[in-house]
């Protein structure tokens, strides 16, 4: 018998060799049917997957990430079946789940996929769907996986297989399909109920342009028809909202292939909203009692070998930067730490002197692969809102709470409400992967679980998804549409101290090492700012919109006035222009409304006469006639209940 936990510590016994299907169906017919895959100490395994000693498990649903990503890699599988039912000879490289969904690299030889070609394999993928084939997972030699991909004459999976060892190496059969998988599979193809394929596009094996393009098709399924109809509803609405179209519609940004791709350019309108966005922390900081710090774009790639992000980040950034001098090589900046690191160590510290808090909206360059850019949510120039605070172990806590303060303030100004924070912590199994002491992490990933704990946080647990240097917490925001986005994180670091031994004078006179709390409420400024135009579709809150009201004479008459108006508005700090088109006021109102300016002030002869504006608001019409002096007190009241804390 064996001893299986299960996630409310409840212990009960089976045995040896139950299944987590089996444990579902101990506990409920209802469950079973619901449930996907089964985490199993840790890691995701097939729910019909054998557990030969004690273990904690978690039965994962579609509720759970887990469960999804289950889904959607066994849907890849389908996927691939169907494929090569209907073009025969095909070869497989690649086909994980993605946030949304799944793909699938493949090589049709002369043969092409087009979107005639979609409605044909998502019916052959419901076919076998509904024949509820199982996913029978075998472990393999790595001389019979090679000879059976050999034998079908598919260099990818013998590239793929060459770089495994033998006891690493397991093919799923599904079917009349065999792949080289590490899994883990849903019980049977029965579970897929609903079907799309999204689209097609051009992939070069292993991201390497230098390596054949194969086709890459992206699909997307659901156990229910009902959730996939309110999927692509979605996926309608998203297209109005999509930051790339607003912000081009808006004026905010642009990008130029001259200039590069990923690196994007603010236009006016984009550079003051930015600008905004930045006064507004900048001001929270200050009164936290942040100090502003300024650094390069480059370093010593020495400098980044100390901090470790050289290993990290050094494959993904751009090549060195060779100088005159033999030998000295500079990077652009991966990242901000290593520099406030070297400021924080540019004199002696007394423990009265912490915690230091320095910040600094300093721009950082990964090299993301082209095909992998997205607008401004995946660029290869971003600026970072990077703050890092130096304190002492004793002050971790608070200077931890002060950090959600302001995390909490940026939320309610720009109307995000819905979010839970996701708490990063190590794999204890893979401690490759991080850099430091057990003593270390274990003392830092204590802290983050009590802050979260005493805040009374919604929060979740994921193991495995700290920074190398550090456990952390993010805040993950739904957005008007649902959808989930990682904005904002906070990382407690006791490593990089070390690394650039760091120290500050004890109350014992003595030398203490700091503890290292890496900070950024917006994240990414480019991201940011994505994420808040399809958030509010374009529509900003008020004190941060590029343009508060528009004045809208109603015929070239009253331009004087118009322009009296807005001087009396720019005397309160409201951002105003005026329409002075000639124009039927019709369409100058139709067209603010486009724009999505918050409110239109209409002026003409009585407006003039009674020294008044007759204001409408965008999207709700007519508010009525009022002074200027009180207008320009309503939208400040406005702006100033929505920035305060």
């Amino acid at each position: 018998m064996i001893n299986i936990t299960l996630p409310d510590n409840s212990v009960k016994q089976f045995e040896e060799g139950v299944s987590g299907l089996e444990i579902a169906k101990s506990i409920s017919e209802g469950l079973a049917r619901n449930v996907l895959s089964v985490k199993v100490n840790g890691e995701v395994w097939d729910a019909t997957r054998p557990i030969r000693k004690d273990a904690d498990i978690k039965l994962l649903t579609w509720d759970d990430k887990e469960g999804k990503e289950t889904m959607w890699h066994s849907s890849a599988h389908l996927m691939a079946e169907a494929v090569e039912k209907l073009y025969p000879g095909v070869k497989f490289g690649i086909g994980p789940s993605i946030d949304q969904g799944f793909y699938y690299d493949i090589d049709l030889g002369d043969r092409m996929i087009s979107e005639n070609d979609f409605p044909k394999i998502e019916k052959k993928m419901q076919e076998l769907a509904r024949e509820k084939q199982t996913f029978d997972r075998k472990e393999v030699s790595k001389k019979e996986a090679l000879d059976y991909f050999d034998k079908k004459d598919d260099e990818y999976k013998l590239e793929l297989i060459s770089e495994l060892e033998d006891g690493q190496i397991t093919l799923y059969k599904t079917g009349d399909f065999i792949d080289l998988c590490r899994g883990p599979h849903l019980p049977n193809t029965g579970f897929v109920k609903a079907v799309k394929i999204m689209s097609v596009a051009g992939a070069y094996w292993r991201g390497d342009e230098k390596r054949k393009q194969l086709t890459r098709l992206y699909g997307i399924t659901f156990p229910k028809q009902k959730m996939l109809t309110e999927y692509l509803q979605m996926i309608e609405e998203a297209k109005k909202r999509d930051h790339r179209k607003l912000g081009k519609e808006l004026e905010l940004f642009t990008f130029s292939q001259n200039v590069g791709q990923g690196l994007p350019l603010w236009l006016p309108k984009g550079a003051m909203l930015r600008e905004r966005l930045e006064q507004f922390l900048k001001k929270v900081q200050k009164d936290a009692g942040y100090v502003p710090v300024i650094c390069p774009h480059i370093g010593k790639v020495d400098l980044y070998k100390k901090s470790g992000h050289y290993a990290k980040y050094g494959e993904d950034s751009f090549r060195p930067i060779q100088t005159p001098e033999e030998g000295e090589e500079y990077f652009l900046k991966p990242m901000n730490c290593p520099h406030h690191c070297e400021i924080y160590k540019s004199k002696p510290h007394s423990y009265k002197d912490l915690p230091i808090r320095l910040a600094e909206f300093g721009t950082v360059y990964r090299y993301e692969q082209s095909g992998e850019l997205h607008g401004l949510t995946r660029v290869r120039g971003f600026t970072q809102d990077d703050a890092h605070i130096f304190c002492t172990p004793d002050q971790l806590k608070d200077e931890f709470n002060g950090v959600i303060d302001i995390v909490m303030h940026i939320f309610k100004a720009l109307d995000f409400h819905d979010w839970t924070a996701q708490v990063s912590l190590r794999d204890k199994n893979d401690k490759g992967k991080y850099i430091g002491s057990d003593e270390n992490w274990d003392k830092s990933e204590k802290a983050i679980l009590e802050v979260a704990e005493e805040r009374g946080l919604k929060f979740k647990v994921e193991l495995g998804e700290a920074a190398f240097y550090g456990p952390k917490m993010d805040f993950m925001v739904k957005d008007a549409l649902g959808r989930e986005w990682q904005l904002g994180t906070i990382q407690v670091d006791y490593n990089l101290p070390e690394r650039f031994d760091m120290e500050y004078t004890g109350s014992d006179n003595l030398p203490h090492r700091p503890v290292m709390i890496h900070r950024a409420p917006f994240g990414s400024m480019e991201r940011f700012v994505a994420v808040l135009i399809e958030h509010c579709e374009g529509k900003f809150p008020l004190w941060l919109t590029p343009e508060q009201a528009i004045i809208l004479p109603i015929s070239e008459k009253y331009q004087k006035y118009a322009e009296k108006v807005l001087t009396l508005l720019e005397n309160y700090d409201i951002r105003a222009l005026i329409d002075d088109r000639s124009e039927k006021t019709g369409k100058k109102i139709r067209d603010a409304e486009l724009r999505k300016i918050p409110y239109m002030l209409i002026v003409g002869e009585k407006e003039e006469e009674s020294n008044s504006i007759s204001v409408r608001k965008q999207g709700e019409g007519d508010l009525g006639t009022f002074g200027v002096e009180e207008f320009a007190d309503m939208i400040n009241k406005e702006v100033e209940k929505q920035t305060a804390p």
